[in-house]
């Protein structure tokens, strides 16, 4: 019985795993998805203020939808990471691709992954982090593009 036991117990575990990044995964969808949208409507609101001869202001006139794309994007990049905790996988520190947790290179771009490199981020506050660095990156392009 004992058998019969453990191969019911891996399969609920694999099972309860699966949903679980299903789950993930449709969050992370429907997320950008809703980027995408946020994105169409900022197209259209510079587009109307060309249109009409008027300068824009990101700050003023952009603040609510650069605040709901930030905040999908911290969702979505917690989600990621919570997919990857779950398949026992890491991010390569020279490329970002995902490889796995005992990898002694990177499959993409053939770094040798040495066993002291940055752990993903497990916890909220350490992806908030990471989603911190991707927001002042971005906001470093549009200060040069409005430049």
């Amino acid at each position: 019985m004992g058998f019969f036991n453990d191969i019911g117990k891996k399969t609920t575990e694999a099972t309860n795993k699966i949903t679980k990044e299903t789950k993930l995964r449709l969050k992370m969808s429907e997320n950008k998805s809703k980027i995408s949208n946020l994105y169409e409507e900022i197209g259209k609101k510079v587009y109307e203020k060309h249109v009409r001869n008027e300068s824009i202001n990101i700050k003023k006139d952009l603040k609510e939808e650069c605040e709901k794309i930030d905040a999908l994007a911290t969702e979505v990049e917690e989600a990621r990471l919570e997919i990857l905790k779950l398949n026992n996988k890491k991010i390569c520190p020279k490329c970002s691709a995902e490889i796995e947790k005992d990898a002694a290179f990177c499959s993409k771009c053939g770094e040798k992954i040495e066993q002291v490199v940055e752990e993903v981020p497990t916890d909220v506050e350490e992806a908030e982090k990471v989603s911190e660095d991707i927001k002042e990156e971005v906001a470093k392009e549009e200060k040069k593009e409005n430049e």
